[in-house]
Parts: structure tokens; C-alpha cells; sequence
């Protein structure tokens, strides 16, 4: 990942314009967010449906794609998931969801992009976790698993039948690996 600049505050970073792929700040370090790939952009779909449709019948939470999380002059993050606990959710004086975002995710999940690698994942996991975020979910397409990672816990790995349960932020809530992946293949008649 190619470094864009360094130094700068955050309060510099967030006045620079828009860019594609998103820009992220750490530290006084800006760097491109990888550009999302196929199976990125069918399993961020994928993962968005399931929340939305649990948060159908659940109505405690909202679920953002690519929402920008400024944290406290220290960074600016964009997962490609973020879900957030209905009380926790930022609103304008006329109860619309805010256009600035100040605090962490409850949830946020990651999906591996061409050219990320596990230890990069596993330390983003770690710094989303760091940074006030309650569960890291890793989905790795290549390897076909999912990684999540709580604070103060191992990183724990789920493939094939394993169900992923979100209970302790999103009671009930759950998907199978399996089910997850076979969403991304194409069947032709």
C-alpha cells in the first residue's frame, strides 16, 4: 500500500478532497484503501443484505457500507462494513443519521482485497478493536474463511459449515461460512 502523505492532522486530512479508492488517516499516515475487486464488491453485498434483513425483524442497529470513522485526532478509518447500535448512531437535530461519524463501530468487517495478506488483516483487526470497535469480522475470499476477532480474545477462524454468531452486539444474529461464498458464484443456465 503506497503511502499518500505524512504529517498532516487530522483536521488537515479531513479538509482534503474525496478521493477514489478512499483515503485513510493514521496517525499523521495517509494511504489508499485497496479498490475493491468482484469478489470484494459481491461479499460486501452479500454481508449487507444479511444485516439489513436481520435488522428487518431486529430493529437495533443500522449497518453502513464504506462509512468514513473519524476517532479522536489519531484516525480516520473506512470499513467496508460498519454497524452500529441504534443508540450509538449519530443523528442531526431532525433525527437523520449525521453526516460525521465521531465514534466507532460496533461491528466492523473487512474483506480482503487482492494483495492484502493475513497479518495486514490481523492488524487492522487489532486496530479497529484498539480503537473502541466491539468485533472485527476478517472475510478472507481466496482462503474461503472468516476471522473474528473480539478485544482481549484470540482471533478465532470459522470456514465451511461454521456459523458466525454476532449475538453479543446483535442477539440472533448469525450466517454459515458456506452460505456466505456460495453467495459469490455465478450459476448460468
Amino acid at each position: 500500500m503506497a503511502i499518500v502523505q505524512t504529517g498532516l492532522t487530522l483536521e488537515e486530512f479531513l479538509k482534503l478532497p474525496d478521493d477514489k479508492p478512499a483515503l485513510e488517516y493514521l496517525d499523521g499516515v495517509v494511504t489508499p484503501k485497496m479498490s475493491p475487486k468482484g469478489l470484494h464488491g459481491g461479499l460486501q453485498a452479500e454481508l449487507a443484505y444479511l444485516f439489513t434483513a436481520y435488522l428487518g425483524v431486529h430493529p437495533n442497529a443500522r449497518v453502513f457500507t464504506e462509512l468514513r470513522s473519524n476517532w479522536t485526532d489519531q484516525a480516520s478509518l473506512v470499513p467496508d462494513l460498519s454497524v452500529y447500535l441504534l443508540e450509538r448512531v449519530p443523528t442531526k437535530p431532525n433525527g437523520e443519521v449525521a453526516d460525521d461519524f465521531w465514534e466507532p463501530p460496533d461491528i466492523a468487517v473487512e474483506i480482503a482485497s487482492p494483495g492484502q495478506f493475513v497479518r495486514m488483516l490481523t492488524e487492522r483487526a487489532q486496530l479497529l478493536l484498539e480503537h473502541g470497535v466491539r468485533i472485527a469480522v476478517i472475510v478472507e475470499p481466496r482462503q474461503r474463511r472468516v476471522r473474528v476477532a473480539h478485544a482481549d480474545q484470540q482471533i478465532v477462524t470459522y470456514q465451511g459449515d461454521d456459523a458466525i454468531d454476532l449475538s453479543d452486539v446483535l442477539p440472533g444474529f448469525s450466517f454459515v461460512v458456506r452460505d456466505l461464498f456460495a453467495s459469490i458464484e455465478v450459476r448460468r443456465r
